[in-house]
């Protein structure tokens, strides 16, 4: 949040909040940031009134207060509806988690000062271009520092006193800074995003900066391209798998819908062209309790990166879940609509075993896993890619993963 308060000292009467106010803002601050869109429609808003102006938490809610609807303009709101999404889109409650762990910061006062950090990273290009800067923002030119850093930058700059005295009201919520509101609803509370539904939600708003990247300032292109790791070459990865199957996915039926380049030597004759289907795919996804939801969606990440390497052919992509028991396989719409379902124990020779039996038959099979798993002892009828979750610590834990089959192409994911 951005505008000061209001002293509500005196009494006044209970306002209502105006919805429609409200949601117009939230319209004229996707059309001015498109590329926010997706975020900006993902927050459930919850009416407040304990709320100071805007706040969220971490589970995607938006807590607002009717008083400061009321009295601030559209524009101004636009730009609080930016700037509350920006924190969560930027994950500035985990960062500020890990900096008081990291540093011993757990006073109120601590968590004051990461929110005053995490404000200066958000608001030194968010306003112009179609957004008002409200009075009283929090700029890092007013600490006498500069633009374009980051939130552990600026702690590290700064603390507080005489510059920071007119930002003690300041309350962007647990989404800022960590520490639970008292209106919060908490992790069971009604309409919050799951971790792998935050994780789709960034996804897609880096997909759409890096289509546009003309659109969006310097800071916002740099966090789409870190936001997520890169996924695997999944077009080299599986053509080279089909090619050393030496079965369908390679060019092997004739076609007239491109004719052949011989048929320039042959006039008035239209000959056919060799056709290059496009590989049937199977994606196996360990969903045991030891697969986190940050490896989750890392694995959503994959599978919409396989559905582009087979030229968005998505009716040729089929996705399922396996812990101790195989799951349903799904034609690919979406990555992020893709239900997960498991938690138990591993063994991903039952969702193998069911690619096997599918019709028609996978050519390739991608298996996503932590790799605490049994394998077929034998190759099945299928190429295989085998997608690792790192452990980053070696455990003894770790040094028992069992080592993948050598009939299968290994590569590391995340």
């Amino acid at each position: 949040m951005n505008t000061a308060p209001v002293d509500n000292a005196a009494p006044t009467r209970t306002l209502t909040l105006d919805w429609d106010k409200l949601y117009t803002a939230r319209l004229y601050a996707a059309r001015v940031r498109p590329y926010l869109a997706t975020a900006l429609f993902a927050l459930h808003v919850v009416e407040a009134p304990d709320v100071p102006t805007m706040g969220v938490d971490r589970y995607w809610r938006c807590y607002v207060s009717p008083a400061f609807v009321a009295r601030t303009p559209v524009d101004e709101l636009a730009g609080v509806w930016v700037h509350e999404v920006s924190h969560l889109l930027r994950d500035h409650h985990t960062r500020s988690d890990r900096y008081a762990a990291a540093h011993d910061q757990h006073s109120p006062a601590d968590r004051l000062r990461m929110n005053i950090a995490a404000d200066c990273e958000i608001n030194d290009d968010v306003y112009g271009e179609g957004l008002t800067r409200p009075a009283g923002a929090v700029l890092p030119s007013r600490l006498m520092l500069r633009d374009d850093e980051l939130m552990e930058d600026y702690l590290r700059q700064f603390r507080l006193g005489r510059l920071t005295a007119d930002w003690a009201w300041l309350d962007c919520g647990s989404g800022a800074d960590g520490v639970d509101r008292p209106w919060d609803l908490g992790p069971d509370g009604a309409n919050g995003l799951s971790e792998q539904e935050r994780d789709a939600v960034r996804f897609r708003v880096a997909q759409g900066i890096n289509a546009a990247p003309g659109s969006a300032p310097e800071s916002w292109k740099r966090w789409a391209e870190q936001a997520f790791h890169a996924p695997q070459p999944w077009r080299d990865l599986l053509g080279a798998a089909v090619r050393a199957a030496s079965c369908a996915g390679s060019a092997d039926d004739y076609s007239y819908g491109r004719p052949s380049r011989r048929s320039a030597g042959l006039p008035k004759v239209v000959l056919p062209s060799l056709r290059r289907k496009p590989p049937q795919v199977c994606v196996i996804i360990d969903t045991s309790g030891s697969v986190s939801d940050a490896e989750l969606g890392s694995a959503l990440l994959e599978v919409a990166a396989i559905g582009r390497a087979v030229g968005g052919r998505r009716d040729c992509v089929r996705v399922m879940s396996c812990d101790a028991a195989a799951g349903l396989a799904y034609t690919l719409c979406r990555a992020e609509d893709i239900e997960l379902v498991g938690g138990g124990g591993t063994d991903l020779r039952e969702g193998m075993d069911r690619a096997r039996r599918m019709s028609p038959r996978p050519d390739v099979v991608v298996v996503l896993t932590d790799g605490y798993t049994p394998w077929p002892p034998a190759s099945p009828p299928f190429r295989t890619v085998i997608g690792l979750f790192p452990r980053p610590v070696k455990t003894q834990e770790e040094e028992q993963r069992p080592r993948p089959p050598a009939w299968a192409r290994v590569v590391s994911i995340g």
